[in-house]
C-alpha cells in the first residue's frame, strides 16, 4: 500500500513563491487537482483582524495561485472561497489580511458562498453516505445544507499551523468546518472531533480532488485560533492526505498526533494516515523532525476559552447549552465579539505581535502592496517593522460595527426574518 505523503520545505520571503511551486509538485498535486474542474481555494479567516498565524497569509494564497498558473491551470477555473461565521466578518477579514489584494491582482473570482450560492440538503448531496456519519445525524436530525457548487469541484485548503482551544491543533480538516457548514455550526462544538471526521467523509464524496497547502511561516501557540503567541517558523507544508498533513503539523508543534481525537478517529476509520511513522516526508526531512515544544491551547487559557469549555464540556453544559439552540443563542455571539474584538485585541494584540511583526514575514506583510516579486519571491521586504493600525482604540471602534453585523446576521434572527417574509409573500 502506498504511504501517505507530506511535503515540507523551509522558506524565506526571497524564495517563497518558488518554494510553494516546488512544495505542491513534491506531492503530485497535479494528479489530484483536476485541470478541467473548477478549483476552490478555501481561504482561512480565523480572525477578521490581522494576527500572525491566525489566517491564510497573502504569500500563501499568492504562491498557490502562481504555482497553478505556472503549471498551466486556467485562471478562469480558479476562485477564492469564503464562508460566513457569526463572529467573523469575512469581508473585513479578507481586507485586513490582504487576501483580497491577491485575488484581485490575479483577476480571479472571489466567491462568498453564503451570499451567492445555492445550498442543498446533505442527504441529497451524498445519499447513503449520510448513514455512516458518526454524529451529524444526531446534531442535525433534519439534515443540514452544503453548497451545491462544491459537488464536482476541486478544493485546496489553505490553513495555517496553529493550536485550537477545541481541538488542540487545527489545520486542513478543521478548514472544512468553515466551508461545508453554514448556519448553526456551533451546535457541533460539543462533538467537534467527530464532526471533523464526518466532514472529511463528505469531502471525499463530493469533491473531484481534495488538497491542502499549509503555511507555517507564522505559527500560533496558545488558546487559538485567535488569542495566541505567534512565532516565525519559516516552513510550509502540502499534502493530498488531510489527516497526514494535520498529523505532521501537530508533531512539529510538539504534540503526539495520535493523541489528538480528530486525527486518531480519522486514522482509525481509514480516512487518512495520522501516525507519523507511516507518513512519507518529502522535501526537508530535517525541518519535519523539528519539535517546537508548543505549550498548547490549555496551559494559558483566556477567560473566553475557559468559559467555552465550561459550556460545551463542563458543569455549565446542561443549563446553558439549550439556549444555543433557541432564539437566545445570539448572546454567545455578542459575548465572543465583546471579549475578543472589543477587549482582547485592543489591549493585547500589539504586545503579542511585536516579535513576529519585526521578522522578515512581518515586514513582507506591511509592505505587501508595494513590493515587486521576482520569479522566486520577494528579495527586498523593506526595513520598516510592520505597523498594525487597527489596534487599541481603532480596533475598539471597529468592533462596534462587527458587533452590529454579528447581531444582524445571527442565523436565529435571519431565519425569523425569512419566515416573516415568506408569510407576507
Amino acid at each position: 500500500m502506498t504511504k501517505s505523503k507530506v511535503a515540507i520545505l523551509r522558506t524565506s520571503p526571497a524564495t517563497v513563491l518558488r518554494d510553494y511551486h516546488e512544495l505542491m509538485n513534491l506531492v503530485g498535486y497535479q494528479s489530484v487537482v483536476a485541470r478541467e474542474a473548477d478549483t476552490a481555494l478555501k481561504v482561512n479567516i480565523s480572525w477578521h483582524f490581522f494576527f500572525p498565524g491566525s489566517s491564510t497569509t497573502p504569500w500563501q494564497l499568492d504562491g498557490v495561485i502562481r504555482a497553478m498558473k505556472r503549471d498551466g491551470y486556467d485562471p478562469s477555473l480558479i476562485h477564492a472561497c469564503h464562508n460566513r461565521t457569526v463572529v467573523i466578518d469575512a469581508h473585513l477579514g479578507e481586507r485586513e489580511n490582504k487576501q483580497v489584494n491577491v485575488v484581485e491582482a490575479h483577476g480571479l473570482r472571489n466567491i462568498h458562498i453564503y451570499e451567492t450560492e445555492e445550498w442543498i440538503n446533505i442527504r441529497d448531496a451524498v445519499g447513503d453516505l449520510a448513514k455512516k456519519f458518526t454524529v451529524l445525524n444526531d446534531v442535525y436530525p433534519k439534515g443540514f445544507m452544503i453548497p451545491r457548487r462544491f459537488i464536482g469541484e476541486n478544493i485546496i485548503h489553505l490553513p495555517t499551523v496553529k493550536t485550537h482551544v477545541f481541538t488542540t491543533t487545527t489545520g486542513a480538516m478543521k478548514n472544512a468546518f468553515g466551508g461545508l457548514l453554514n448556519e448553526r455550526r456551533h451546535w457541533t462544538h460539543p462533538v467537534i472531533s467527530e464532526t471533523l471526521v464526518d466532514l472529511l467523509m463528505i469531502q471525499k464524496k463530493i469533491h473531484r480532488g481534495v488538497f491542502a497547502v499549509m503555511d507555517g511561516t507564522f505559527a500560533g501557540d496558545g488558546p487559538g485560533p485567535r488569542c495566541m503567541m505567534p512565532y516565525a517558523k519559516n516552513v510550509i507544508l502540502a499534502s493530498a492526505d488531510q489527516v497526514a498533513i494535520d498529523a505532521v503539523a501537530a508533531k512539529l508543534m510538539g504534540f503526539d498526533p495520535m493523541s489528538i481525537k480528530f486525527i486518531r478517529m480519522a486514522h482509525d476509520l481509514g480516512l487518512g494516515c495520522g501516525d507519523p511513522r507511516d507518513i512519507e516526508i518529502v522535501g526537508d526531512e530535517e525541518a519535519a523532525a523539528e519539535n517546537w515544544h508548543f505549550v498548547g491551547p490549555f496551559t494559558k487559557m483566556t477567560f473566553a476559552s475557559r468559559m467555552q469549555h465550561q459550556i460545551y464540556w463542563g458543569p455549565m453544559k446542561k443549563p446553558i447549552e439549550w439556549s444555543l439552540k433557541t432564539v437566545l443563542a445570539p448572546w454567545a455571539y455578542v459575548a465572543s465579539v465583546i471579549y475578543h474584538d472589543s477587549f482582547w485585541y485592543p489591549v493585547n494584540a500589539k504586545r503579542m505581535m511585536r516579535e513576529a511583526l519585526a521578522s522578515p514575514w512581518g515586514r513582507l506583510f506591511r509592505n505587501w502592496e508595494t513590493l515587486e516579486a521576482d520569479a522566486d519571491g520577494y528579495p527586498d521586504v523593506g526595513s520598516d517593522v510592520a505597523q498594525i493600525h487597527k489596534t487599541g482604540g481603532r480596533a475598539l471602534v471597529e468592533s462596534i460595527g462587527i458587533l452590529g453585523t454579528c447581531i444582524r446576521e445571527a442565523p436565529e434572527f435571519v431565519s425569523r426574518r425569512r419566515r416573516a417574509a415568506h408569510k407576507k409573500g
